[in-house]
């Protein structure tokens, strides 16, 4: 048996008349060149990212964890609704109740910096795909190479550029959360109603201010969906940047595996859970309130813009045959004939 199988993996190599092709080596040398050849660039973008990380999370832990709870639940019940602001209180004071608030506001703060950084870039790009459709057709196989690519795969480029700590986790994050933001962005833009665009290029608005106050607007749902997902995907990752020393619940989740901790890691999950929930609800009611704003708003503006006494009651405006208002003339009185006697 065991002959068998040192023969089975001798021939499993050998693929016959058909050549191998080299392409681990060619992704390590390119892998090389650009380490060299980049680096300065890639310290800047780290010693950046590392500052921003590290400030965001002591302004998170510099309030009192009970106070920020309630700031929280406070944000989740006016967003939201006044039961759903009860239930994040008592998720987050849950979280306090674990001794799992300084990392969990850790990851938080690595989820927002790179959901900040992941927006600013897809958003921009989900607009030029939706206005081109050439730029849409080169932005989609990249999109699907990005969301196909298995997650731990980001981790050996990530760790190759930046080393190890919570650099490589914001990168990484960054790269896998930002197709959702893409695609919905476009999508969003490409489903507004053709006739308010068309009626934005009739009143003589130039491109950027259909984009801002037509377009943007009405596919802000659809953009707020796609920011939901890729803070969705970034708490997904932040987990996974446990393994590059990314600190956070993503650092005690990989803790516990290690040391096959089952109660730390119920404790580090728990918490995961109790945050990606709070982020989901918050985002996506956030969208739907000023998605329902933006509607009423651009409704108003359409009404107001396509009213008219005239377009009110034709008939009281006649218009002469050249198209103008023709003045009402005054009619001469005329009283009815009294009857003979």
């Amino acid at each position: 048996m065991a002959e068998t199988s040192v023969l089975a993996v001798e021939t499993a190599g050998d693929t016959g008349w058909v050549p191998r092709i080299p392409l681990g080596d060619w992704v390590d040398t390119a892998f090389d060149w650009a380490t060299d050849t980049f680096r300065p660039v890639l310290d800047v973008l780290s010693s950046g990212s590392e500052t921003g990380v590290e400030g965001l999370q002591d302004a998170l832990l510099a309030v009192p964890p009970v106070l920020f709870a309630v700031l929280l639940a406070a944000l989740a019940g006016v967003v939201r609704s006044v039961r759903f602001g009860l239930l994040s209180l008592l998720g987050l004071l849950l979280v306090i109740s674990l001794e799992m608030w300084e990392p969990a506001m850790d990851t938080l703060a690595l989820i927002l910096v790179a959901t900040v950084i992941a927006v600013a870039i897809g958003i921009p790009i989900g607009i030029a795909a939706a206005k081109s459709d050439r730029v849409s057709a080169v932005v989609r196989p990249v999109l699907d190479f990005m969301q196909t690519m298995p997650a731990l795969v980001y981790l050996i480029p990530a760790v190759v550029f930046f080393g190890i700590g919570v650099v490589p986790g914001v990168v990484m994050t960054i790269i896998f959360a930002l197709p959702p933001g893409v695609r919905l962005t476009e999508l969003g833009i490409r489903q507004v109603d053709p006739e308010l665009v068309e009626a934005g290029h009739a009143f003589g608005s130039p491109p950027g201010q259909i984009l801002r106050r037509i377009q943007l607007p009405l596919a802000l749902p659809t953009i707020m969906a796609g920011v939901n997902q890729v803070i969705m995907l970034a708490l997904s990752m932040a987990v996974i940047a446990g393994f590059v020393g990314a600190g956070g619940l993503g650092g005690l989740v990989v803790t516990s595996i290690s040391r096959l901790d089952i109660g730390l890691g119920s404790e580090a999950g728990l918490s995961v859970v109790i945050l990606a929930i709070y982020l989901d609800r918050l985002t996506g009611a956030f969208g739907q309130r000023r998605g329902r704003l933006a509607g009423f708003r651009t409704f108003l503006s359409r009404g107001s813009s396509t009213t008219s006494p005239a377009a009110q009651d034709p008939a009281q405006h006649p218009t002469s045959p050249s198209g103008t208002a023709r003045p009402e003339t005054s009619r001469p009185e005329t009283s009815a004939p009294t009857p003979a006697r």
